[in-house]
């Protein structure tokens, strides 16, 4: 009877600790450790061309900053824009050094760079190009317009009309123009560079939806800090000529760069962070506080943008503060308050910073 009883109970025993080991063997749900060792796997496999092209970026911006003092966050998103292949929009007041940080940035890269000052006569033709007849040979020649460079600088964008405005179009997006139903194609990298005052507005056309959306990132550039215009002050107090400019070298060339793209795509991006670009976007067309919302273009260039920041960091993963950096400048041009909020004062960025606040972020 001992025996039978001492049975038993070893099998109640066994029974009690099945559950436990049940559990055990079947919970599979992953968890934020989990998440957090794929990334931390993903950054020991770091591609040895991806550093060294790290390392030439941050190269750059050092070059840059011979020059400009302070503007990091500028020079970050036209180094994050060029690495997506898209364009910039940059806004702020003159005399903050808008022109002068673009002919840096092609200086470093050592690449062709050219400057058209957009005024109200200019001609679709004065920029692109036109056919010129060759009294010699009789023959109709094309004679490229200043746009036929690698960096372009379009000074105050909005000085121009609507057709030669749009004779851009086609050049921004296609990288070609079509003259007299021949295309011409732009050399690699092609990036335009265009900046607007935002106070001045008399003798100005505003731009277009459609052209505003060409560009990946509308960026506002603030006045320098205080410490920041003791710096420039500093810097310039015996060099009236801006001979420092000379001491800018070229560190990274148009080959490069083209490389580079390439190696901002294989960049990897997990699915909970697509999900997290897409909700972002598809608050803006369904919110209360605006007249017009964000379209897959812009689901797009989060995804690119994401990626190049990520790439500019030294990382082969995106994150979402990599996702979180690039929505302001991405999204601002693209949607559009309510007559009503735009009364009372509230910005875009007033809103993507709600948007951006009530959504979870992915772990």
């Amino acid at each position: 009877m001992d025996m039978i009883e001492n049975e038993e109970h070893q099998e109640a025993e066994s029974m009690e600790e099945l559950p436990q080991n049940s559990t055990e063997d079947t919970n599979t749900e992953p968890n934020d450790s989990t998440i957090a060792d794929d990334l931390s796997t993903l950054a020991d496999k770091t591609n040895p061309d991806l550093q060294r092209f790290s390392d030439k970026l941050e190269s750059v911006r050092s070059e840059i900053a011979k020059v400009i003092v302070g503007q990091h966050e500028l020079v970050e998103l036209m180094l994050v824009a060029l690495l997506c292949g898209n364009h910039v929009l940059i806004e702020g007041v003159p005399g903050i050094a808008k022109t002068l940080t673009a002919k840096m940035l092609a200086k470093a890269l050592s690449v062709k760079f050219s400057r058209v000052q957009f005024t109200p006569d200019l001609m679709p033709s004065d920029v692109i190009g036109t056919n010129v007849f060759n009294i010699k040979n009789s023959e109709f020649q094309f004679k490229a317009g200043p746009v036929f460079s690698n960096i372009v600088l379009i000074d105050e964008i909005n000085r121009s009309p609507a057709k030669t405005q749009a004779a851009l179009l086609e050049l921004m997006e296609e990288k070609q123009i079509t003259v007299d139903g021949k295309t011409y194609q732009m050399d690699h990298p092609f990036f335009v560079i265009a900046t607007q005052n935002p106070i001045e507005q008399e003798g100005t056309y505003k731009l277009p939806e459609a052209q505003l959306d060409r560009f990946i990132f509308r960026i506002t550039v603030d006045y320098p800090a205080l410490e920041d215009e003791r710096t420039i002050l500093k810097r310039f107090k015996n060099d009236f000529t801006q001979q420092v400019k000379e001491e800018v070298k070229a560190v990274m060339t148009a080959e490069d760069i083209v490389h580079a793209r390439t190696l901002v795509e294989s960049i990897f991006i997990k699915d909970e962070l697509l999900n997290y670009i897409a909700q972002i976007v598809v608050k803006t067309r369904h919110h209360g506080d605006l007249y017009l919302g964000a379209s897959p273009r812009a689901s797009i260039a989060l995804l690119k943008a994401s990626k190049a920041m990520a790439a500019l960091n030294g990382r082969n993963f995106v994150t979402p503060d990599d996702i979180r950096k690039v929505t302001g400048p991405i999204l601002n041009h693209r949607i559009i308050p309510t007559p009503e909020r735009e009364m009372e004062g509230i910005t875009t960025q007033d809103i993507i910073a709600g948007i951006i606040k009530h959504l979870e972020v992915p772990r």
